[in-house]
């Protein structure tokens, strides 16, 4: 058995298709990780008078996107060296964000951390908050069971912080998704 990649493994077209991103909107992907596919994949969907955030920790991660971007000519695309974990960590205008999604990212947030008050600062009134991760079992590949999070907990602890849940999908073969609004 081969061990999907990239799109095979989770589309970000098809997913961002659910969340109603559009021309000149701007977002952010919190955790872009050093291919930035949700990252190129919403440039596409914004087109170039919208805003593109790749947010990441690590520095290594930002210049592989700011690299790509700035070979494929994508000048809509800024890399932000932020910490979501930290209260105004995150060194993107409050309230202008449409959109901002965690992808395979939610087991990095921490009970107690302010992970989700930092997505309501920046998103606008109305905004949406996407978050895909992985599905319990299928352990052949992926994060061990004990590392994937269950979507019970985490729509509650959501809903906890002020978001209200719009719809829940499957995001692919391997993941499930959530998308909500900021009430």
């Amino acid at each position: 058995m081969s061990i999907p990649t990239g799109r095979a493994l989770l589309d970000p077209y098809a997913v961002l298709l659910t969340t109603g991103l559009d021309l000149n909107m701007h977002y952010a992907d919190f955790g872009a990780g050093t291919l930035g596919h949700f990252v190129f994949a919403a440039s596409d969907f914004v087109g170039p008078k919208g805003q593109v955030y790749a947010v990441d920790i690590l520095k290594s991660v930002l210049e592989s996107i700011q690299n790509r971007a700035r070979a494929e000519q994508l000048t809509h695309i800024t890399t932000v060296w932020g910490d979501c974990e930290r209260k105004k960590g995150v060194k993107i205008p409050p309230q202008s964000l449409d959109l901002v999604s965690m992808i395979n990212f939610f087991p990095l947030v921490h009970a107690g951390t302010p992970v989700l008050s930092e997505v309501s600062r920046l998103l606008k009134s109305g905004g949406k908050l996407l978050v895909v991760d992985w599905k319990p079992g299928n352990e052949s590949f992926g994060p061990v069971s004990q590392k994937r999070l269950d979507q019970k907990k985490i729509q509650s602890q959501i809903e906890q912080s002020g978001f209200r849940l719009l719809k829940t999908f499957v995001a692919g073969p391997y993941h499930w998704g959530m998308v909500f609004i900021k009430s």
